[in-house]
């Protein structure tokens, strides 16, 4: 799965690979997070455009956004089928820029979060579909999902399932939905090969989404290991028995 994202590539470099007209200024993101503003890029009038939306997908017929489960991930073997996908599959696809993303493995008593990226550290293109979602009072609300797929055997070491990218040479077949068929991009849908991304472990201070600086996405050092190991539980000290004083047959109110 993908549920936390990083973005720290200049916009001007962005915009170069991704080639949308738009000329966005932001700054980097070590630590993006659901419910988010995200840059997206998809195909329109004129070619490719950059927009924010809402990470976590509302599906159009849905009433109240309050009352669905928030949709950040859409399975790339189902998503032909599901009610929230189907429709944003073949009309609406999508492109996330990142340079990589958070993945947090089983180990002991806790999960270690752990930063992946391309072996040759290039940003990424997260394939994602999108949806805009019309309140009763005309309120719009554009949202989008990450498309995810199993893992190759490498990446499943820390999670069985992987964001589904898309190679620069494949950015305009996956835009593409004037055609509104799928048979020509369900072959994209799928994680990266074996060794096309790498890992390593870091600090635990990105489970907190207010974290968000450069320090989240080194190797963690031993010493931040060790004050985030968790510490033994303290054994209870066994209570002494309260003494009780010999019954001399009077009673007490105390």
């Amino acid at each position: 799965m993908c549920g936390r994202f990083v973005i720290t590539s200049p916009p001007e470099a962005l915009r170069q690979i991704f080639g949308y007209l738009e000329q966005p200024n932001f700054p980097p993101r070590f630590n993006v997070a659901p419910t988010q503003p995200v840059p997206v890029v998809i195909l329109g009038e004129g070619g490719r455009h950059f927009r924010l939306m809402r990470w976590g997908l509302v599906p159009a017929w849905v009433k109240d956004p309050r009352q669905i489960t928030l949709l950040i991930n859409a399975r790339a073997e189902t998503v032909r089928e599901k009610p929230a996908f189907k429709n944003a599959i073949r009309r609406r696809r999508c492109l996330i820029p990142a340079d990589g993303y958070y993945e947090w493995q089983a180990s002991g008593p806790g999960k270690r979060p752990h930063f992946i990226h391309r072996r040759d550290g290039l940003p990424i293109g997260l394939a994602a579909v999108a949806e805009t979602w019309i309140g009763p009072n005309g309120e719009k609300l554009d949202t989008v999902a990450i498309v995810t797929a199993p893992a190759s055997a490498d990446l499943a070491v820390l999670h069985h399932r992987v964001p589904v990218t898309i190679a620069t040479s494949d950015f305009d077949r996956w835009l593409d939905c004037s055609g509104n068929e799928l048979d020509e991009v369900m072959p994209l849908m799928r994680g990266p090969e074996e060794g096309e991304f790498v890992w390593h472990e870091v600090s635990r201070r990105v489970n907190r989404v207010a974290n968000d600086d450069a320090q989240l996405i080194l190797p963690i050092t031993a010493e931040e290991r060790e004050t985030e190991a968790p510490k033994p539980a303290k054994k209870a000290s066994p209570r002494k028995p309260a003494s009780v004083a010999p019954d001399d047959g009077q009673g007490s109110l105390f």
